[in-house]
């Protein structure tokens, strides 16, 4: 157990490990907070895999973590100079004092109100804001900085603290997506889903011949009245989905924009099969009524939405891994040394 430990904590200081011990703490309190809503609400229910895939990604990263740290203590570690380095600095303490601020409101709220919307939101805000910078300025300093070594202007995103911090962007912010968004947004944001999803079922079973008249979110077939709502919650999908595009980006992606390519693409997948399953709904109860759709058909489907999404995440993962290298330009598109891990990791 010992020598276990000891390879997991090489080449970290003191201060860099009890920062990530406090983050860890102000995450553990983020998770029991949330717990109540995982609990109480069926869109948020995944929840319950958040603390553990934090930790799979931190398991998963820690050698990536180790070097970053090395890199951050040697004589040559890159720096941000001129005014990066001023900028740095200032968005740092900023950040840290900002999000000190927002977990104490959110903490105020969980005090006096219980589990509420706002006081959530601030505790998950404020935690993924106070824990980055929280890293950053407890970074190792090498012992002795050879600028002489890294000649040039070193920018604001090629500093070795600001890559070893940028491990940590899923454990923190992944909060954000498993917390309940404020009520104003949340009920906004599902009526716009359900009017377009409302519409386009409309649009299709006009096209095909079939009689079928719309009312607001509610389509009259003739064997009885069917409201989306009741076939397509929407939010569920939406955030689940996000939530999974999130998470195989952190662990199977390298660049910044192909994580946000699949993260963009979790969303559409989102949509376009909760459509999928509203068009099979409707179907169903154009065939056997209105009351054959509830129970066990519109479960399953919800289920099976979940699981195209995923499947079709997973199918999309080789496409954002494609290298193109172009035949008058031998070697420009490789790894930089501080990428070549990442790769090796996610495979």
């Amino acid at each position: 157990m010992m020598s276990f430990w000891k390879q997991w904590t090489a080449a970290v200081s003191a201060p860099f490990l009890t920062a990530l011990l406090l983050g860890a703490a102000f995450m553990g309190f983020v998770a029991w907070d949330q717990s109540h809503w995982w609990s109480t609400k069926e869109d948020y229910g995944f929840g319950w895999l958040v603390p553990a895939f934090v930790g799979f990604v931190v398991y998963d990263r820690w050698p990536r973590i180790l070097a970053a740290l090395r890199t951050c203590a040697a004589p040559d570690s890159p720096r941000a100079t001129g005014g990066a380095r001023w900028t740095l600095g200032i968005l740092a303490y900023a950040a840290m004092v900002g999000g000190a601020l927002l977990f104490l409101i959110g903490a105020l709220y969980r005090a006096g109100a219980g589990a509420s919307y706002p006081g959530t939101l601030a505790l998950s805000l404020g935690t993924g804001v106070l824990v980055l910078p929280l890293l950053f300025l407890n970074t190792p300093e090498p012992s002795m900085l050879d600028r002489t070594a890294a000649p040039g202007e070193v920018g604001l995103f090629e500093d070795a603290r600001v890559r070893l911090v940028s491990l940590f962007l899923f454990p923190a912010l992944v909060w954000l997506v498993s917390a309940p968004m404020v009520s104003v947004i949340e009920n906004n944001l599902s009526l716009f889903m359900l009017n377009r999803v409302a519409s386009v079922v409309f649009f299709v079973f006009d096209i095909l011949g079939m009689q079928i008249e719309q009312r607001g979110n509610v389509l009259v077939l003739p064997t009885g009245e069917v409201g989306v709502a009741e076939a397509c919650s929407g939010i569920r999908s939406f955030t689940a989905c996000l939530f999974a595009g999130s998470f195989l980006a952190a662990v199977f992606l390298d660049k910044l924009w192909k994580k946000i390519g699949l993260v963009v693409s979790a969303i559409g997948f989102a949509f376009f099969t909760n459509l999928i399953r509203s068009l099979f709904l409707t179907a169903w109860a154009y065939n056997y009524g209105p009351e054959a759709i509830e129970g066990k058909v519109h479960d399953i489907a919800g289920y099976a939405v979940l699981g195209l999404t995923v499947i079709g995440l997973l199918c999309m993962l080789p496409l954002f891994n494609l290298t193109f290298v172009s035949g008058d330009n031998d070697g420009d598109d490789s790894e930089s040394p501080a990428d070549a891990p990442a790769r090796g990791n996610a495979s």
